[in-house]
């Protein structure tokens, strides 16, 4: 353990006058060498060069893919297990099934308790997580290269043998119900869960958060998790994926002994979902949040699929629209008005069209102000951008990407979309330069076609007595109040 060491009184005086010593005679010193330049910003080189290291692609004996990707700086490894079945395929009645078995993966497993499997993880000093999203379900390990050959049968247990013991399914039903309780008291996570439930709808699956409802986790039984986990966590419908200081040729018998034996036991089930209905005539929709100092605004529409041909485009026109600080949005929202701390907006891309929003928490007062900004920058979207903007976020762009591969558990991040969405390993590589090559011409044709102000929803949770005759007097659209209860049953 370091020591903490305690620095006399005189010492501290010493110092203090050392330093202000060297401060006296610094602008001496850089005076003579001559002040810099500072009226023009330096100018922006070229991106840098990036190429994704090599992936090595294996398959173990019971048909499992296994990818490898080597990062020899730190003697750590990422070991990821990814199912290609999220809350997608929850079945009707049951949202929330996916994302419960796999909050339950390591509750117990394999012959071991929560507490035991939790104690055996940390003693070799990783860490294991259970995850799931509407495409796919995880379980990740991190660990030491020295320690892998012990935590990978832990990481099989959980993956592979959880035993769903009634006693914590009931404690995490708990926990889970609680958190569905707080979301109403929660403004931002309320008007996210709204907007995306009056765009899509209750039936769709995008319409109900991956957790599902108070209603559905209350109705999940220990034998919904079983049938989930034996129906879709199979080889068939998964990847294992390791990045870090290790190669194929060691990692793969351990991942053939910990792995090797799990065998299919049936076709997957592949639900599709039903195409949602695109917006026709801009509505507006208020959920009260009585004495609420801010208001959450939700403004958007049906946006695109991951696998879209446009995704370059569309990335280059949200970073320039909300999806940076120094975007429009926030430009506009946050600096030029101060109405918030931060405004922005995101197309979500899944295996079928997720939702674009622009979204911002705003002073109550300036509710209806900040409701005219936003679409005045959606409108103001139209006409060409100026080169220097669209070369500025392009830059940004570009110039950000490498920094998601700088660790093993980036890395494995990224590699990730590759395995669930389908995408050629090219993509990585070809990235920059398609950023680069987005146009105007680009830009305007994906305004004109995914970003459309009169076909928008607008969701505003605030205190309906400030906000409701100011959204009222702009006249945005039709408005409706809304309920809560409406919203997240």
């Amino acid at each position: 353990m370091m020591r903490m060491m305690r620095v006399s009184s005189s010492l501290r005086r010493a110092w203090t006058v050392a330093c202000a010593t060297a401060l006296l005679f610094t602008p001496l010193a850089s005076g003579a060498q001559g002040a810099p330049d500072r009226s023009t910003p330096p100018a922006t080189g070229p991106a840098p060069t990036f190429a994704l290291p090599l992936i090595d692609k294996h398959t173990l004996t019971n048909g499992l893919s296994v990818w490898v990707v080597e990062m020899h700086e730190v003697p750590v490894v990422d070991v990821s297990l990814i199912v290609r079945s999220g809350a997608a395929a929850d079945p009707a009645g049951r949202f929330g099934v996916a994302s419960f078995t796999a909050a339950m993966l390591d509750e117990g497993a394999g012959g071991r308790d929560a507490l035991q499997l939790a104690d055996a993880i940390e003693s070799l000093g990783a860490t294991l997580t259970t995850s799931s999203s509407y495409d796919a379900s995880f379980v990740r390990l991190h660990a030491l290269v020295s320690t892998i050959d012990q935590a990978l049968p832990l990481m099989a247990d959980v993956a592979l043998r959880p035993t769903f013991p009634t006693t914590d399914l009931e404690r995490l039903r708990g926990q889970r119900l609680t958190d569905l309780l707080q979301l109403r008291d929660n403004p931002s996570a309320l008007a996210t869960a709204a907007f995306n439930r009056l765009l899509y709808g209750a039936d769709h699956r995008y319409g109900t958060g991956v957790a599902g409802t108070e209603a559905t986790n209350t109705a999940i039984t220990a034998d919904d998790l079983r049938a989930f986990h034996a129906a879709h966590y199979q080889p068939a419908n998964a990847h294992l994926l390791v990045v870090g200081d290790v190669t194929a040729a060691t990692v793969l018998p351990q991942l053939e002994q910990a792995f090797g034996a799990w065998k299919d036991t049936g076709v997957v089930p592949r639900p599709t979902l039903p195409t949602p209905a695109p917006v026709k005539a801009r509505r507006v929709y208020l959920i009260d949040k009585p004495g609420a100092a801010q208001s959450q605004i939700r403004i958007g529409a049906i946006g695109v699929a991951r696998d879209t041909p446009d995704y370059h485009a569309i990335d280059v026109t949200n970073t320039m629209l909300g999806g940076s600080f120094s975007s429009r949005l926030n430009q506009n929202l946050r600096e030029r008005n101060g109405y918030t701390y931060g405004a922005g907006s995101q197309f979500t891309m899944r295996q079928q069209a997720g939702p674009f929003v622009a979204l911002a928490g705003v002073q109550s007062d300036k509710t209806r102000e900040a409701l005219v900004e936003f679409f005045n920058e959606l409108t103001g979207m139209a006409p060409a951008p100026g080169a220097d903007e669209l070369t500025r976020v392009k830059n940004l762009e570009a110039l950000g990407f490498p920094g998601a591969f700088e660790t093993t558990t980036g890395m494995a991040a990224q590699v990730m979309d590759l395995v669930v969405y389908g995408l050629q390993e090219s993509f990585f590589d070809e990235y920059v330069p398609k950023i680069q090559a987005v146009t105007a011409a680009d830009v305007q044709r994906i305004v004109t076609q995914y970003i459309q102000p009169d076909h928008v929803i607008v969701v505003v949770v605030g205190d309906l007595k400030t906000i409701e005759q100011p959204v009222r007097d702009a006249k945005l659209g039709p408005v409706t109040v809304v309920k809560t209860e409406d919203v997240l049953k």
